[in-house]
């Protein structure tokens, strides 16, 4: 009934993009002070949990039931209510089973709110950030989805966004950003990395994974798909080389956390152009997101924003910049839409109208929702609990014992 090689597709891309949660825990465990480790690994892992639960439960019926043309979707599908195991996934023909589609966007939902949390390393309690985690998923993630992905008012306006440029780094870099702003800066903005080997394996996990992120994206498995894994790798050592020659330049030494950071920077710039863009496309991009990406990040130092782990610098304006760049490269050479360079003006306009709405919406409103969940709990973390660090003062946990760094 079923199409064994694009099932066998699928699954692995789930799969893929499933291991980029953990990958980024390692990511930002490796980057955070060794005191708080484990608080910003705890913060994603426990995504896996309650946006699983979440999901399955409404999330996937607000993103894809109901509501064309419009911002959310409704519940008819709540608790997967009337699809089986059996049920064909129409949007590739039938070839896979629904239950597969259903997975592989919540691997996407899981890793989108995680994302925020390395802006707000060892500031917020680990109350107020599950309730944030839940109503962001509300009120920021599924609205976007279902707009975008779940033919809402976006898609029927003609906006694009192969693998989630706008409705995954841009909501969630813009959301660190306002994050930042409510909780202040950290009692001491100078602890070093604790372990950048284990930053280096975070990122290449997210590397390898990201594979799964932009050719799964594709939904099927043909020559779109196989673009968009080369633009992928493409993409990301370009950026990753630019950053270093920069950073190099700068500061006279080649530096191993400016080369995995840019890297990731191209990554999450190539996103929602991968399978619209030809390759050379995709190595401007890359070239200009490490360029920019660090840009960002020595701005955002420069006006002090304390955003520990740039998830702005590096995912927020990536995820703006890439958008923006689909808006300019898009060929039909490669798919069936036009960007700027081909006239079509329009389009190019309409990218840069959804980047803008998307992150100006995830500003205001997680601003408005930390302020929210602190008349319900303390979103900023005591002085005390923050000098000791969150890993023993919220999960009486450590990294690693006293013998160790």
């Amino acid at each position: 009934m079923f199409d064994t090689g694009s099932t066998t597709f699928m699954i692995l891309c789930t799969s893929l993009v499933m291991l980029m949660t953990p990958g980024l825990a390692f990511f930002y465990g490796g980057l955070a002070g060794k005191r708080n480790i484990l608080g910003v690994m705890m913060q994603t892992f426990v995504s896996l949990g309650i946006t699983t639960i979440m999901w399955v439960t409404l999330g996937y019926s607000l993103c894809f039931s109901g509501g064309e043309g419009g911002i959310i979707g409704n519940l008819d599908l709540a608790f997967l209510n009337g699809i089986d195991f059996n049920s064909p996934f129409a949007g590739a023909g039938g070839k896979y089973p629904t239950y597969i589609f259903i997975s592989y966007q919540m691997m996407f939902a899981i890793i989108t709110p995680a994302l925020i949390t390395g802006a707000f390393v060892n500031r917020v309690t680990f109350k107020a950030y599950l309730i944030f985690l839940v109503l962001w998923q509300l009120f920021v993630y599924y609205p976007f989805v279902h707009m975008i992905w779940g033919n809402g008012i976006l898609a029927q306006w003609g906006v694009l966004d192969f693998a989630g440029g706008v409705v995954v780094h841009a909501t969630a870099g813009f959301a660190a950003l306002a994050s930042v702003l409510y909780v202040g800066k950290r009692r001491d903005v100078k602890t070093p990395p604790n372990s950048i080997p284990l930053v280096a394996i975070g990122t290449g996990l997210l590397w390898f994974g990201w594979y799964g992120f932009n050719a799964g994206s594709e939904l099927d498995v043909d020559a779109i798909s196989t673009l968009s894994f080369l633009n992928t790798d493409v993409a990301a050592s370009f950026a990753a080389i630019t950053w270093l020659i920069i950073e190099w330049t700068r500061e006279g030494k080649p530096k191993f956390v400016g080369l995995l950071t840019g890297a990731v920077a191209g990554l999450a710039t190539i996103t929602p152009a991968a399978g619209y863009v030809p390759l050379w496309a995709a190595m401007i991009i890359g070239i200009a997101a490490g360029a920019l990406c660090y840009s960002a990040v020595q701005l955002k130092n420069k006006w002090g924003w304390d955003d520990a782990l740039d998830v702005w610098g590096v995912h927020g304006m990536g995820g703006v910049f890439g958008t923006i760049a689909l808006g300019i490269f898009a060929s039909t050479a490669v798919n069936t839409q036009a960007g700027l360079l081909e006239g079509d003006s329009a389009f190019f306009l309409k990218e840069i109208a959804a980047v803008l709405i998307s992150a100006s919406y995830a500003f205001v409103f997680t601003y408005l929702m930390l302020t929210i969940i602190n008349y319900i709990t303390p979103v900023k973390v005591n002085e005390q609990d923050e000098d000791l660090g969150l890993d023993a003062s919220l999960h009486g946990e450590r990294a690693y014992d006293d013998g160790a760094l």
